[in-house]
């Protein structure tokens, strides 16, 4: 069965995947340019994420969606297991955000277009000022009502285990009072770990796990250490035995 997946992937799947990469990206930019970019900046990378994992035969269970309210705001943070988060959260979580990404990923032929056009978030540390944009970009989109998603680890995982998370998100969350909503996400290593980039897919089960949103309870450095710690505890707490290894 594995070599008949890998000639899927070859015939079927990485053909449709790339053909949807460009039309999603076209039509972001294309959206974004004539107007309403809130709608556009979002709505084709959700459809894209589903496409992909749906194209790759990929089965995903979603637990939690009810524990966020559609009006309110969020600091988003999940693990990062590998490239798959993107398209899970992008096409499961069902809720209009901006993604706070690597500098890098601007790069990235026809994504990095889409994703400058459509006003992610690029987290630029080259400098004092440019690491003050990012946070101001982060601000402004909050403020206008959208939330955004972190990877508050800074790097995908290497070896399955979730690293010790980075406190920019919380202070960020604190400073704006905002409830902090951690994920876990499960299986995305197995799928395709950060060591396999570019290489076959791995069928595996997806699972995404929205646990109950940690408001603030205070404002300052012990605020932002506690929904830090809190978050932490609560991913960790949905890691499946075999995403630990």
């Amino acid at each position: 069965m594995k070599y008949l997946y890998r000639i899927y992937q070859l015939i079927i799947a990485l053909p449709l995947g790339l053909i949807a990469t460009l039309i999603t990206a076209i039509v972001t930019v294309v959206g974004c340019s004539v107007g309403k970019g809130h709608f556009w900046g979002y709505y084709p990378g959700h459809l894209w994420g589903r496409f992909i994992i749906t194209v790759l035969l990929l089965p995903v269970k979603v637990e939690g969606r009810h524990l966020i309210e559609k009006k309110q705001s969020y600091v988003f943070v999940a693990n990062h297991q590998g490239s798959f988060d993107i398209f899970l959260i992008y096409g499961y979580l069902n809720r209009n955000f901006k993604w706070m990404m690597k500098q890098s990923l601007r790069k990235i032929p026809f994504v990095g277009w889409a994703c400058a056009k459509s006003k992610q978030i690029f987290v630029d540390k080259s400098g004092a000022s440019r690491i003050k944009k990012t946070y101001e970009d982060a601000r402004r989109t909050l403020q206008g009502g959208t939330s955004v998603t972190v990877f508050p680890e800074g790097a995908r995982t290497y070896t399955g285990e979730m690293g010790s998370f980075k406190k920019g998100a919380f202070a960020l969350a604190d400073e704006l009072q905002l409830p902090i909503v951690p994920i876990t996400i499960n299986g995305s290593f197995q799928v395709m770990p950060r060591t396999r980039d570019w290489h076959f897919v791995n069928w595996h089960r997806l699972h995404l796990t929205i646990h109950k949103p940690i408001y603030p309870t205070g404002q300052g450095s012990d605020n932002v250490q506690a929904t830090m710690s809190q978050a932490y505890q609560s991913v960790a707490s949905s890691l499946e035995s075999d995403s630990k290894h």
